[in-house]
């Protein structure tokens, strides 16, 4: 334990679990001197916290009886986690909470002690987390409005879905049972009627929403964890290997997190595999290294490259 804050805190925490406890013990807990130990119960009492001492075999130190530690007590690792997660709320839901999560930085602000306050605002300039949406998360902000009211009323909705690369659209009535961001995009998953089967629609594909008076149950059987592990927002249908010519291979190791595997040959080229919803998904991503990547396989990308290269010639002669 690496500050006196903290120590203070444990130690505050241990007398609370467990009354009349040894010197010797507690400072083992610390990793402190017994001669510390009392330097910190003397810094307790001079803070107002009531501990007192009890001789004997059976004596030691206790808090005391029905005295709790406050509930915005934090290390300042602690707070800092407290508003880290804030920001990613902020971040992540945009609109929807982000005044809830000023809020809650506002009241962590107003009740934290000095040490808390300067570590979260070491956090502010230079722990940043931005950039998980991969598109302007405007536009679908009154569709998550809705799917949040939706998810937590349990009601079914009436929505309007088109597939990717499909100009035609499908209604479907659909119960909506939890909401999941993912790859930088959001998620609804629940129970389509249409295909009577669980199903997760990205949320900024949906064209039309309306909240309907019928509700729903979610099974008790259905755990959305071994969901998401067994069905992946993304379904990956299509599985391509690539090669990366040696003297562009840096492009292959700059990108590391699009691929499933990477493996470096002999001869100084790169071999990469990933996984894309669909050949066209596939064909895109290979055309954006341009000549730096060759495809191995399927045919059927390698196909569509081919296709794609030659309409780009043409187009520009």
């Amino acid at each position: 334990m690496s500050n006196t804050a903290t120590r203070l805190i444990t130690l505050i925490m241990l007398l609370q679990r467990q009354p009349n406890q040894k010197a010797g013990d507690l400072a083992r807990e610390l990793g402190i001197s017994v001669r510390s130990l009392h330097r910190y119960m003397t810094m307790l009492d001079e803070l107002g916290i009531p501990v007192y001492s009890e001789r004997g075999p059976h004596g030691g130190f206790s808090l005391v009886r029905g005295y709790k530690i406050p509930p915005l007590v934090f290390t300042p690792e602690e707070a800092v986690a407290v508003y880290l997660g804030t920001s990613l709320v902020d971040e992540v839901w945009g609109r929807l909470y982000r005044d809830a999560a000023h809020g809650a930085l506002a009241k962590l602000d107003n009740v934290l002690p000095n040490e808390q306050r300067h570590e979260i605002a070491w956090a502010r300039r230079t722990l940043i987390a931005t950039g998980l949406h991969r598109g302007d998360q405007t536009a679908v902000t009154p569709i998550l409005e809705k799917l949040r009211r939706a998810t937590r009323e349990r009601r079914r909705v009436q929505l309007t879905y088109r597939a990717y690369n499909r100009p035609e659209t499908t209604d479907r009535k659909f119960e909506p049972y939890a909401l999941v961001h993912g790859w930088g995009w959001w998620y609804i998953i629940g129970y389509c009627h249409l295909r009577e089967a669980y199903r997760s629609f990205r949320v900024d594909r949906i064209v039309d929403l309306t909240l309907l008076d019928e509700t729903f149950e979610v099974p008790a059987d259905f755990d959305i964890h071994a969901y998401l592990a067994s069905n992946p927002t993304e379904q990956p249908l299509v599985t391509v290997r690539l090669r990366f010519k040696p003297e562009l291979k840096r492009l292959a190791q700059d990108n590391r997190s699009w691929w499933e595997t990477l493996e470096e040959r002999p001869d100084g080229s790169i071999l990469v595999t990933m996984v894309n919803p669909d050949v066209l998904w596939a064909s895109s991503i290979v055309l954006s290294f341009g000549p730096a990547v060759e495809v191995l396989e399927p045919e059927e990308v390698k196909q569509q490259v081919i296709e794609w290269a030659r309409e780009v010639v043409n187009q520009y002669r």
